[in-house]
């Protein structure tokens, strides 16, 4: 995908005050860092970076930030939003480069009618994130989880995830991914069917058994 541009401003105040004046101008305070070069304080426009985070790209999107003539590539890092209104708060830049890989974190978003399903199963997602190494621009969107194939009780590990070429997962390949579940209901009703079958095979043994006996003290007494 293109890169985009953002424009920032330097800014040398420090403290609660004059990042409040910021906001309320529509500005965001923003840290550069990265790539071994000393920290840069800057704002950066709030409506601008919303439109970037919620792009194409998302969260990933590689961004040439113009640092007032000085050009240079950088991804978001950490976004700090207000806890009730959601407004941006704070957000880190981290400088990159196109030839060395980084690492950043992928949402996973399944796919597909799982047959499980319909067999009273559920769908169980025990992991939303992953975390991949790639170059900064072939990190990937979102990764596709297909669950098309999974009956009750089938799993999916990082193992059975399908990245693009170039990107590398960082995670055990065991670690498990999304699974279908029985519900314990489920559960309950069927081994309370197995265990009424098999009191009425033991009473049948039990009778049998007698019978025998019986038989021998039958021949006994001849």
């Amino acid at each position: 995908m293109p890169d985009v541009t953002l424009t920032t401003e330097t800014r040398s105040d420090r403290g609660s005050g004059p990042a409040g004046r910021l906001r309320r101008a529509g500005k965001v305070p923003a840290v550069v860092y990265g790539l071994d070069a000393d920290p840069m304080s800057v704002s950066v426009t709030g409506l601008e970076l919303e439109r970037i985070l919620h792009g194409a790209g998302g969260a990933n999107t590689l961004i040439t930030l113009d640092l007032g003539g000085d050009d240079t590539l950088a991804l978001v890092r950490q976004i700090q939003r207000h806890p009730t209104r959601g407004d941006l708060v704070h957000v880190d830049f981290v400088r990159v480069r196109r030839d060395i890989a980084v690492s950043a974190e992928v949402p996973l978003n399944p796919e597909g009618d799982a047959p499980g399903l319909k067999e009273g199963g559920l769908l169980d997602q025990g992991l939303f994130m992953v975390t991949v190494e790639a170059m900064p621009g072939r990190i990937p969107t979102e990764i596709t989880i297909d669950v098309s194939s999974l009956d009750l009780g089938d799993q999916l590990h990082i193992s059975d995830l399908v990245v693009p070429e170039g990107v590398t997962l960082q995670h055990d390949p065991d670690e498990l991914v999304v699974q279908v579940t029985i519900p314990r209901g489920m559960d309950v009703e069927e081994e309370g069917e197995g265990e009424e079958g098999e009191g009425v095979e033991g009473e049948g043994g039990d009778a049998g058994a007698s019978a025998g006996d019986s038989g021998e003290d039958a021949g006994g007494e001849e």
